[in-house]
Parts: structure tokens; C-alpha cells; sequence
């Protein structure tokens, strides 16, 4: 079994106007989509090692550290046989409710004397 990283992805634009909208507008959609995720999540609860929201970004570079915004908001680390197979476990996950939403999925690939 293989290991993969998998990033669900929202444009920061689109979250920020959500967020902006009144709870109760936004409560039903937002609702369902808990309800959808929750029953994926439980579906495919074989297969899922971990997940996490992202929190705000500190990018280092060379020159410091700086607080940056990203289409970041969630990782998972998956079990899969392959790359295509975890692809084809997510097509049509709840994440696609958010308009401009994506699932990028990559090989974790384990550094020999790094991983615990």
C-alpha cells in the first residue's frame, strides 16, 4: 500500500466572499456539505490516515518569514494502491460544492531515516 498526499484546494477569493456572506445564508449550503463530506468521509474511512484543516501561512524564504494567503484548506494522507485509484476514489467528493474548488493528490514519497 502507498502512501498520498492529498490537498483539497478552494480559490482564497471565493472563501473570503463566503466568509463575508451572513451565517444564515450561508447555513443551509453549508450544512449539506458537512452532511455529503461526513458520509464520503465515513464511505472511505479504510483508505484515509489522516485529515487536517490548513491554518494561516507562514511562507520562509531566504529572506524571513512573511504571513501569505494560499488555496490551501485541508490535507489528507491517504492509502491507495495508486495514484489513478486514490484519483478515482475522489472524483465527485463534497469539495466540489465550493465553486473553483480542486483535489490536488501526489505520491508521499517517505525519506529513508525521516519518517517514524
Amino acid at each position: 500500500m502507498n502512501k498520498f498526499l492529498v490537498l483539497y484546494m478552494a480559490p482564497a477569493a471565493t472563501m473570503k466572499e463566503w466568509m463575508e456572506k451572513p451565517e444564515a445564508e450561508r447555513k443551509e449550503s453549508q450544512d449539506k456539505m458537512e452532511t455529503e463530506w461526513n458520509q464520503w468521509m465515513a464511505a472511505h474511512a479504510a483508505s484515509m490516515i489522516e485529515t487536517a484543516g490548513a491554518g494561516k501561512t507562514t511562507q520562509v524564504s531566504a529572506e524571513g518569514a512573511k504571513e501569505v494567503t494560499n488555496d490551501v484548506m485541508m490535507y489528507s494522507l491517504v492509502n491507495g494502491e495508486s495514484k489513478e485509484a486514490v484519483a478515482a476514489m475522489f472524483v465527485g467528493h463534497p469539495h466540489f460544492m465550493i465553486p473553483g474548488a480542486t483535489i490536488d493528490i501526489m505520491p508521499a514519497n517517505m525519506i529513508p531515516g525521516m519518517a517514524k
